[in-house]
């Protein structure tokens, strides 16, 4: 009975130091990317980016938690604009806060505090082309230890990536009325 404990607990063990070998092989930093085209101009579609108000028109995140408290202050919309929410587990809580707006792009420090901590980077960019516009959503971070450790098991990219979709999807439906 010892013996086959002994290796079951060996052989859990070998499992676990495959996996953090692995984690320790995940790159530091993580990107995520998605595209679409809207028929508006980057004017439109800068604004429901830059004014907070308008997230809950097109953001993913705005749906799964209809009690969610949100608050925002700093600038009524633009640079120093800051969106803080606390919500359930779908949600979690967090800030954001737009640092730079361009013509061309938009870029946000987005702050999660629970589930748990991270601190990332996202940019919007707008490419004209002629009635309409290519936007480009980027989120770009640190890869800690346990995110590194989920990475073995799924990536950042398939976990984030459907919720960029959704939301450009919904950017979409918004600009163009």
């Amino acid at each position: 009975m010892l013996k086959k404990l002994a290796i079951a607990v060996g052989g859990l063990a070998a499992v676990v130091a495959v996996i953090f070998a692995l984690a320790l092989m995940q790159p530091d930093t993580f990107t995520v990317t998605r595209t679409i085209t809207i028929k508006a101009p980057p004017e439109k579609i800068i604004g429901l980016v830059t004014d907070f108000n308008q997230w809950k028109s097109w953001s993913p995140w705005e749906k799964l938690d209809p009690a969610m408290q949100r608050t925002i202050t700093g600038a009524p919309n633009g640079k120093g604009s800051i969106y803080e929410w606390k919500g359930n587990s779908d949600v979690g809580a967090g800030r954001m806060e737009v640092l730079d707006v361009q013509p061309a792009a938009v870029q946000i420090k987005l702050d999660f505090l629970d589930p748990f901590e991270s601190h990332n980077q996202t940019e919007f960019k707008f490419d004209k082309a002629g009635e309409s516009t290519t936007v480009t959503w980027t989120m770009t971070g640190p890869m800690l230890f346990a995110s590194k450790v989920m990475s073995v098991f799924t990536s950042m990219d398939s976990m984030i990536g459907k919720d960029f979709e959704k939301g450009l999807a919904s950017m979409k439906q918004v600009a163009e009325k």
